[in-house]
């Protein structure tokens, strides 16, 4: 009941435009819930548009000033003050087209990019590493910076390698990105190992040891339940929805979802178009199918691939996402996994389009205003906020505790032929 009543009201706010910018009531309410309770974001991309349009430089452009007009992109400084953020995991990306030394190399370079911002920054950013570390950033009134690795081909098959990068500063991997790598399965590639390797679910153990959460998003399902069976600790998905409301096989299929509360981990809820939009989804699976048609059509001809992808798109405009597409991701994740199981991970700076709504950082209480509007209490606010992925770290902290006498991990992926 509560899902149709919420999905109502945020259609009829929507449907009022311009109205919803003067919701400042529920927008400050949210600011000030947000005040005591640090948002805690999964997964921001600005070191990687940092690296692919500024030169790898945090002081080539000034994000000390409000850029929404003048770059693309979405995130500075006072938008991150607007939209009350307390703790981001800034993702420390790189391609997965990568070999994987060179992704290990660039990874490590994209730590430096993070440690660079703080640097650049140290009045509003301040590097942390454990739950307590963002509370207490938090509390100082200053924006605790956590670092996320995306991509298991950055730890080049080494775990060695693995516990250099939780030494910088690391605190969560996602196993695969788009591409399946050489011990799991991706999402969104054809399936190698039905789940995690042998050498995968030593991988799982090792970060538990560490104390580094093990990220599921852009993993297959397969992936998900083996790594949730492995690992003692809580899981998170930094930035993935829904796969019931959006068909998208990034997303989590509720045969996860309803693990969640044996698990204790968090589903933290992404903006991504694609991702949460199931006509966006159609979108873009269309205009894919497009592309691979005239490229079978006109080989050895990219300027006709080009116009006629032009013309595809002239006849069937892009269509976009809302604030009502991710509340109904955000609330069939309540539904389903429950309350204590639901973050927010934006992808801010690691896609082109975002929602109507939440085109910036600052758009962070327009969304808790608009789950206020609906029924959802300040407590419920804080558990998606911030509270529910401090638990998932304080447990995984937990877990390394109790295991810090142990030795550390030596196993290395099995090469064929090799003396046994």
């Amino acid at each position: 009941m509560i899902r149709t009543v919420l999905l109502t009201t945020v259609a009829v706010v929507l449907m009022a435009g311009p109205v919803l910018a003067q919701d400042a009531a529920g927008e400050a309410r949210a600011r000030r819930i947000l005040e005591r309770t640090p948002l805690v974001d999964g997964h921001n991309d600005l070191p990687w548009a940092l690296r692919e349009k500024h030169g790898n430089d945090p002081y080539a452009v000034d994000l000390g000033a409000n850029l929404d007009a003048s770059t693309d992109l979405h995130t500075d400084i006072p938008r991150l003050r607007a939209g009350g953020v307390g703790g981001q995991f800034w993702s420390v990306y790189v391609p997965a087209t990568l070999t994987p030394t060179e992704a290990a190399r660039e990874t490590f370079e994209q730590i430096d990019t993070v440690k660079r911002i703080v640097a650049a920054h140290p009045d509003v950013f301040e590097l942390a590493t454990t739950a307590d570390d963002v509370q207490r950033i938090h509390r100082r009134g200053r924006i605790a910076s956590l670092i996320g690795m995306e991509g298991g081909y950055s730890i080049d098959d080494s775990l060695g390698l693995l516990r250099e990068f939780f030494d910088a500063g690391a605190r969560y991997i996602t196993l695969t990105h788009s591409k399946t790598t050489s011990w799991a399965d991706s999402a969104t590639d054809a399936p190698k190992w039905g789940g995690l390797s042998p050498f995968g679910e030593q991988v799982v153990r090792e970060m538990n040891r560490l104390g580094m959460m093990v990220d599921l998003s852009h993993v297959s399902e397969e992936t998900m339940l083996d790594a949730m069976r492995v690992s003692e600790a809580p899981v998170i998905f930094s930035h993935s929805s829904a796969r019931a409301v959006t068909a998208h096989p990034r997303n989590v299929p509720d045969s996860v979802l309803r693990l969640m509360p044996e698990d204790g981990g968090v589903v933290m809820v992404t903006f991504v178009p694609g991702f949460v939009s199931e006509t966006v989804r159609a979108w873009n699976a269309g205009r894919a199918a497009e592309d691979a048609r005239l490229k079978s059509l006109n080989p050895g001809d990219p300027k006709a691939v080009t116009d006629g992808l032009a013309a595809w798109t002239a006849a069937h405009p892009i269509p976009t996402a809302t604030i009502a597409d991710v509340v109904a991701h955000i609330q069939h994740v309540r539904e389903v996994a429950g309350i204590d199981h639901v973050g927010l991970g934006g992808d801010f700076d690691g896609v082109d389009a975002l929602p109507v709504g939440l085109e910036g950082v600052d758009g962070y209480p327009r969304l808790l205003a608009a789950l206020m509007a609906a029924g959802w209490t300040e407590a419920d606010i804080r558990k998606l906020a911030g509270e529910n992925v401090l638990r998932v770290m304080r447990a995984v902290e937990a877990v390394a505790e109790r295991r810090k006498g142990e030795r550390p991990g030596l196993a290395v992926i099995a090469v064929e032929g090799a003396p046994g």
